[in-house]
C-alpha cells in the first residue's frame, strides 16, 4: 500500500487535465497514490479520469461526486477517504498541475526530517532562480488577501492558497477535516483557524510551531483556472464568516477567563 496519498479536485478539467503528466507520476512516483474527487463536472473530466484508473487501480481511486460542491468539500470528501488506508502522509495537489508532481518528495522529505512538523504547504514566493509565473492582478489580490489572513489568524503565513499542501497522518487530522467547510473557496484559511481554535489554551504545539511553507522551485499558472478575481474578492467575505465562527468566541472566553 503506498505511503503517501493525494487528493486531487477535479471540476470539468477534461480540457486541460494533463494526463501524461499524472502518467509519469505514477510510474516515477511509486509510493503514491491519487485519489481524484469529481466534484459534479458536467464535461468529460469523469471519463478521463477512469481512464487513468484503468492504467494503475491499484493506485489511482475515483471519487464521483454527481453535485458540484465546491473544492474544499472535493478536497475534504478526498482526505477523509484517503486515510481509511493509513498512509503516512496525506495531501491535496491541484489538478492543473501548476505545482509539479515532483514537489511531493521534497515535502516528504521534510515531514520525514522534521518529526515536529505535521504540515507542508507550498508558497509561491517569486525568487531568483526559481520559475513561479503568476498573473499580475491575482498576484497582487492574493497579497492583499493573504495579508488579511495573516492579520486575521495572529500567524505569520505568506501563502495560504496554493494548491500544494501535504500532512503527517494523526489524529487530529481527520478531525480538522470531519466538519463540512463553512466556505467554498477560503477552506485552507478555514482549515488553519480550525487547528489554531484546537491547540489554543493546551499543551499541544500551536499552529506556527508545526507548520512549514515551502517555497516551490516551479508554479506556472495554467489558463483555465476556476478561480476568477471576484472568487478572490468573496473570498474575503469568508474570512469575516471563519474568525466569527472559530476565532472570536474563542477569544472573547479566553478574556473572561
Amino acid at each position: 500500500m503506498a505511503s503517501v496519498a493525494i487528493v486531487v479536485p477535479c471540476y470539468n478539467e477534461g480540457g486541460r487535465l494533463p494526463v501524461s503528466r499524472f502518467e509519469a507520476g505514477l510510474r516515477e512516483l511509486r509510493d503514491v497514490r491519487f485519489v481524484f474527487v469529481n466534484d459534479g463536472s458536467t464535461d468529460d473530466t469523469l471519463v478521463r479520469l477512469r481512464g487513468l484508473r484503468e492504467q494503475a487501480p491499484d493506485r489511482v481511486d475515483v471519487l464521483d461526486r454527481p453535485t458540484n460542491e465546491g473544492k474544499g468539500e472535493a478536497v475534504r470528501a478526498g482526505v477523509l477517504y484517503a486515510v481509511e488506508s493509513a498512509p503516512r502522509f496525506v495531501g491535496y495537489w491541484d489538478a492543473d498541475l501548476a505545482t509539479p508532481l515532483d514537489a511531493i518528495g521534497r515535502f516528504c522529505a521534510l515531514l520525514d526530517q522534521r518529526p515536529d512538523l505535521e504540515m507542508v504547504f507550498g508558497a509561491r514566493v517569486q525568487l531568483l532562480g526559481r520559475l513561479v509565473e503568476r498573473r499580475a492582478a491575482r498576484h497582487y489580490l492574493g497579497r492583499v488577501f493573504a495579508t488579511a489572513v495573516s492579520l486575521m489568524l495572529q500567524l505569520k503565513i505568506y501563502d495560504t492558497q496554493c494548491g500544494a499542501k501535504l500532512f503527517r497522518v494523526t489524529p487530529v487530522l481527520k478531525e480538522l477535516f470531519r466538519e463540512p467547510f463553512l466556505t467554498r473557496w477560503a477552506f485552507d484559511v478555514e482549515l488553519l483557524a480550525r487547528l489554531i481554535r484546537a491547540r489554543r489554551g493546551t499543551a499541544e504545539p500551536q499552529a506556527d510551531e508545526v507548520i512549514y511553507e515551502y517555497p516551490l522551485e516551479t508554479w506556472v499558472d495554467v489558463p483555465g483556472s476556476k478561480v476568477r478575481v471576484l472568487d478572490i474578492l468573496r473570498a474575503g467575505g469568508g474570512l469575516v464568516r471563519i474568525y466569527g465562527h472559530y476565532l472570536a468566541r474563542r477569544r472573547a472566553v479566553v478574556r473572561s477567563t
